[in-house]
């Protein structure tokens, strides 16, 4: 019984379809003369660069023709340099400042990346609860919906009176922020297997576990691939905004020092390095999800989204 069991939770777990344009076996197309390599089809590298260079052309042109305008006005002084300074000096202040903002950007990285893993864990153990039973989706989810429309930006004084001004309450902030879209997605994705599939798999003597190592859990990836994108930027979000209270380090310190001090080219250069977080964060969590879910149809349909 176990092998007919795992037999049939291997044909149940989503596969890539074959490729439409790969010859068939027995096709005499497929055939190569003995003592010779076939001649790969598509350069994989070139092709790689190609399609590289296709998903971010337009984004690079667009950011070129912002960088240009921007560039324009404070050049020409529309806009009191104090006020909108020059790429060029914001340029220059990173370089002159270049320690001062690393060791604030480590902080911030620190604080959001820590602050992430625990909203998924967090995030995907109440997802399963929600999912697996309908008395705990009806005592978790109001208290969930509830602390999500709480303002984060008002509990953040009381955190800092709880846990002091160290690095616990930035952490706390940044898993409350981030941690709905995982439980949200995570309940979308475990609630869209077909039914179908997990009685096939509990006629063929499948537990609970396996069905939802094999089965459940691997339809849900894409879903859950999607709440983490999400929560990965929303991390940096409540990062900062817990070193705006009582903070004496990290970005957010940064951000307010150089707005009191009316330097609005460290302010600008501060931006970037929270806008430059995110991305890479973000592009961390995308790869993960080439990694985990390339038989998706989101990973074969052009430049993936922020949806699945």
């Amino acid at each position: 019984m176990s092998d007919r069991t795992d037999e049939a939770v291997d044909l149940a777990t989503p596969v890539a379809p074959p490729d439409p344009v790969a010859p068939a076996a027995g096709d005499p197309g497929s055939r190569t003369p003995v003592g010779r390599t076939a001649p790969p089809t598509r350069p994989i590298i070139g092709g790689r660069l190609v399609r590289l260079a296709e998903a971010t052309w337009r984004p690079a042109l667009l950011l070129a023709a912002l960088v240009g305008v921007w560039w324009f006005v404070a050049a020409r002084e529309y806009v009191p340099n104090y006020l909108v300074p020059t790429p060029g000096q914001v340029w220059t202040t990173m370089v002159d400042q270049w320690s001062f903002l690393l060791r604030n950007t480590y902080v911030t990285l620190y604080e959001t990346v820590i602050g992430f893993v625990l909203a998924a864990l967090l995030g995907l153990g109440t997802a399963i609860l929600i999912a697996y039973s309908p008395t705990m989706e009806k005592a978790i989810y109001p208290i969930v919906l509830f602390a999500q429309v709480i303002p984060k930006i008002a509990i953040a004084p009381l955190l800092v009176v709880w846990f002091g001004v160290g690095f616990t309450p930035k952490i706390v902030l940044a898993v409350l922020i981030a941690f709905f879209p995982v439980v949200i997605s995570g309940v979308a994705g475990l609630r869209s297997t077909d039914p179908e599939l997990i009685d096939l798999a509990a006629t063929m003597g499948a537990g609970p576990w396996k069905t939802f190592r094999r089965i459940r859990f691997p339809n849900a990836l894409p879903h859950l691939m999607s709440g983490l994108k999400v929560a990965v930027t929303l991390a940096v979000v409540g990062a900062v905004v817990g070193e705006f209270v009582g903070a004496d380090e990290g970005l957010g310190y940064v951000l307010l020092l150089a707005n009191g001090n009316l330097d609005a080219a460290l302010l600008f250069a501060d931006l970037f390095l929270m806008s430059l977080i995110g991305i890479v964060l973000f592009v961390v969590v995308e790869v993960a999800e080439a990694l985990l879910i390339p038989w998706h149809a989101s990973r074969r349909s052009g430049v993936p989204l922020t949806t699945s």
